[in-house]
This record gives structure tokens, C-alpha cells and sequence, in this order.
């Protein structure tokens, strides 16, 4: 079957990847980092030369998503995977980046506006928001959530202090059987303590990943997608197949 996309607008939901930009402690090093080795000089008779370049990143810079081996409680992964057991050296022998299909469907967008830094979004908050935006979304879909963080995505001072979900917006999402979840911050969750309560830290990491199965996209870029006023679109991502890997990069659109 072929779909007509022709008169869709693509929207680019990645944020840019240089070295220095914005990227949680527990991922440096390795950070990111781009390193021209390969340049443009001393060209042979015919005048053809090549540049080339290595990559040196975390898995999780920049705009990417959680595999299911990303987070554990009491060392069990996702349906009770004994964490120990899958590790290598090269990764996870189960639940790795590479088993994530194609996340391809229905993609929603709650917009927030521009929350203040530095607290927990609560589900009222949420709901609210998106009871206005007439979002409604269900089982298989994909929900995204704005709160003006991405603008601040060059000043990673600023941009690591965002504020986050709280534990109950996660467990509603789980609640509706959503397949990804997805924020223009740094985690999802608000990185700056533990839940006030379920009392502990990345409380969606936990109700998502490891209860639910449900994948996580951290560090979106949201700004064009709010401000064109669009809720309901056609979201379509594409993980690398980094065999073990706990997470990708990725370079998600929306369509609308």
C-alpha cells in the first residue's frame, strides 16, 4: 500500500549534536564528540581528496531513545530479566536498542506552554493541557510533550534544569497501553530528586521501562511543532540496531 504524504508538513523533532551541548552527568564521558581525522589536502593528479571523521558518543546524547535493558529495579529488567545475566562487555544479549521496530503511528502532542525550570509536572497539569488541545490518545500511540524547555537547548546550564513528569503522568500513559513517550528535556522525568510520591528518582523510568515496556525519547526538539499549532500528526522513528546497545540516537519527524 502506498501512502500519499504529498501537501504533508515534516517536522524535524531533533535537536542539533556538537560537542558541549547539553547531556546528563551520568553519561560523561563519553559525552559526544565529532572528530575530523580524514581532511581535504595534498590532492594526487587526478585532484579527487577525501575527508572523513570519527564519532565518539554516549548512547544516550543528544535527541535519542531508551532500549529496554536502559533502567532495572532490584537488578530485574523488563519481565523480570535477571539484569547480570544478559550484560557483556558489548552490551545486553536481550532487551538491547536493536529490538525496538520502527516506531511508525499516531503521534499526539501535549503543549504545555513554558513551564517554569526546576519542578515536577503533575498529571492534573497534563490532563488539563491536553483536555484543551482535544489530545486524546490510546493504546499504541505515541505522546509527546511539550514544556518550552527545547528553546534553551544552546545554554546546558539552563537547558539540565528543565523541569519533568511526575510519577503519575507515567502510570496514566502506562495505564492507556501508549507504545513511546517522549518530552523536550533531558529525561523525562525532572532529574532534580525523588518523586514527592512513589519517593524514588526517575519514577518514569521505572513505571515505563521496566513495569510497562514502554519506550522513552529524551531531548526532542518541540518548538516548530507547537508553534504551527499541531496536535495530532503521523509520527514515524527510526533506533539504529546497535546489537546491546541501552539506547540510539535517533532523528524523529512528525507529519501533519
Amino acid at each position: 500500500m502506498t501512502v500519499d504524504l504529498r501537501g504533508a508538513r515534516v517536522f524535524d523533532l531533533e535537536q542539533p549534536r556538537w560537542q558541549g551541548a547539553p547531556i546528563h552527568p551520568a553519561h560523561t564521558p563519553p559525552g559526544f564528540s565529532y572528530l575530523l581525522h580524514r581532511r581535504h589536502e595534498n590532492p594526487p593528479a587526478d585532484g579527487r581528496t577525501g575527508s572523513a571523521g570519527t564519532l565518539v558518543t554516549s548512547d544516550h546524547a543528544g535527541t535519542h531513545i531508551d532500549a529496554l535493558c536502559h533502567q532495572a529495579v532490584g537488578l530485574s529488567l523488563c519481565g523480570g530479566v535477571d539484569a547480570r545475566a544478559v550484560a557483556t562487555s558489548f552490551g545486553y544479549t536481550q532487551l538491547g536498542v536493536e529490538t525496538i521496530e520502527p516506531v511508525v503511528g499516531r503521534g499526539w502532542l501535549v503543549d504545555l506552554g513554558v513551564v517554569e525550570p526546576g519542578r515536577w509536572i503533575g498529571l492534573d497539569e497534563v490532563r488539563s493541557a491536553a483536555d484543551a488541545q482535544r489530545v486524546r490518545p490510546a493504546a499504541g500511540d505515541v505522546l509527546l510533550v511539550r514544556t518550552g524547555n527545547g528553546a534553551h537547548w544552546n545554554d546546558p546550564g539552563r537547558y539540565l534544569r528543565g523541569s519533568g513528569m511526575r510519577g503519575d503522568v507515567s502510570q496514566w500513559l502506562a495505564e492507556l497501553g501508549i507504545r513511546a513517550v517522549g518530552a523536550d528535556n533531558m529525561a523525562w522525568d525532572f532529574t532534580g530528586g525523588t518523586d514527592p510520591e512513589l519517593g524514588i528518582t526517575l519514577p518514569g523510568h521505572v513505571i515505563l521501562l521496566v513495569r510497562s515496556g514502554i519506550h522513552i525519547l529524551e531531548n526532542l526538539f518541540l518548538e516548530d511543532l507547537a508553534a504551527a499549532g499541531v496536535h495530532e500528526f503521523s509520527f514515524v522513528c527510526l533506533p539504529l540496531k546497535i546489537r546491546g546497545a541501552t539506547g540510539s540516537p535517533v532523528r524523529p519527524i512528525a507529519l501533519a
